[in-house]
């Protein structure tokens, strides 16, 4: 088999697992009457995210072949996903079996979250052993990614299992899939760490000495601040537009909800594209504050929005997302390439991960778990308000950040 096609299946299968039910599951809960714990659950892959793939690379890196790694953790995730699948039957005993359905998912997190970097590594590793040039090669592999992600989000409601623990199956059978298929993958061998290397340094660590610069510092600061933001439509937005079914029930948004929201998406694979016109036009610090911006319409769109007559502010909000994940996201990998010096560029990309999706991630799914338990009363909850929080909050940090991240790009880097 092409091997270029090998690696693409890795991908495809790896975010398809994801996408089989992050985004569906904030709805699968609430139908459960679990819905004040979307927030806590979902934070499991903050916390995953914060610890795990410094472990994982460590193993990688001493012992373990990355492709036969990947392999034993989608069997583990596997699993657990199917596991997960058999706690919940029925809203009566959800209540009470909440503490496995935790368990079982976090589980999952711990082993999951590590193979997305881990899945990245096998390709590199691959290509760079077959003389493939990683830089031009790997996009066009890695956008069927989210390819996967896409699809997996709409067979689940076509399907009808937005609201079944079904999805977790067709998560499992996916990890199964992959996890098996891994173990054929062309070898990636460990590189063994360096004699005397540090302990902050096997760790990863090595960025931490970035922070005395005020520049890097106030960019990680402000990275946190932006990854709160990151996943709470991911973990809300099912359940958002089904609080909708009794006043729209035909409405598309309503009845599909994933495939609607799969426009973010669709969404964001295109934003990649633009990224080097907006680059090249107007800096990384004006990029980023188009972030903030976008994250602004987000929330506001989102808040301003109904599946009737605000059906249009809903699908701009959709479309928004794009820019708002990605502007971040790239343009500060790009910062982190260009300011940090080589020997730290690793460790600082990977700490980049660990604030945004780790401890940012974290702050937010507790943060809008407090803010929308507060806002429901009697089973309903007030969306809008919920919405309009989070915006004027990623109004706040927009404009501390504009304040406050001094950067002037200097020509040749533009």
């Amino acid at each position: 088999m092409n091997l270029k096609l090998r690696l693409t299946i890795t991908q495809f299968l790896e975010f398809f697992i994801w996408g089989s039910w992050l985004i569906s599951f904030g709805n699968f809960m609430t139908g459960l009457h679990l819905g004040e714990n979307i927030g806590t659950l979902f934070a499991t892959a903050g916390i995953a995210s914060f610890i795990m793939p410094t472990i994982v690379g460590i193993i990688a890196d001493r012992w373990v072949n990355s492709e036969r790694l990947l392999g034993i953790l989608h069997l583990l995730g596997a699993v657990c996903l199917f596991m997960a699948s058999t706690v919940v039957s029925s809203p009566e005993t959800a209540v009470a079996d909440w503490n496995k359905l935790y368990l079982y998912m976090f589980c999952n997190a711990l082993v999951f979250m590590p193979t997305i970097g881990l899945s990245y590594s096998v390709c590199y590793s691959v290509m760079a052993k077959n003389k493939m040039d990683a830089i031009k090669d790997f996009p066009p592999i890695r956008v069927w990614g989210t390819v996967g992600f896409i699809i997996a989000m709409w067979i689940v409601n076509l399907a009808g299992w937005g609201t079944s623990s079904n999805q977790l199956l067709l998560a499992s059978c996916s990890a199964l899939v992959l996890g098996l298929y891994s173990f054929t993958l062309p070898p990636s061998p460990p590189t063994k760490a360096q004699k005397g290397s540090s302990l902050i340094s096997t760790l990863g660590l090595d960025a931490l000495v970035l922070l005395k610069e005020k520049k890097m510092a106030v960019f990680f600061l402000f990275a946190v601040l932006l990854g709160v933001c990151l996943q709470i439509t991911n973990s809300y937005g099912s359940s958002f537009l089904n609080s909708f079914s009794i006043d729209y029930p035909e409405s598309f948004a309503v009845k599909y909800n994933n495939i609607f929201l799969s426009i973010s998406q669709i969404s964001e694979a295109l934003f990649i594209l633009a990224i080097p016109f907006f680059m090249r036009k107007f800096g990384i610090k004006i990029v980023m504050l188009m972030s903030f911006g976008a994250w602004i319409l987000r929330f506001g769109l989102f808040g301003t929005g109904d599946p009737g007559s605000g059906m249009i502010w809903l699908t701009l909000s959709m479309i928004i997302y794009g820019m708002a994940f990605d502007f971040f996201n790239i343009s500060g990998s790009l910062f982190i390439e260009q300011e940090a010096p080589a020997k730290f560029r690793s460790s600082a990309q990977g700490m980049l991960m660990m604030v945004t999706n780790g401890l940012g991630a974290i702050i937010g799914n507790y943060g809008a778990q407090a803010i929308i338990n507060h806002f429901k009363h009697n089973g309903q909850t007030d969306w809008a308000s919920c919405w309009f929080i989070f915006a004027a909050y990623a109004l706040v940090i927009g404009i501390l950040f504009a304040v406050f991240f001094k950067y002037r790009q200097e020509p040749k880097k533009q």
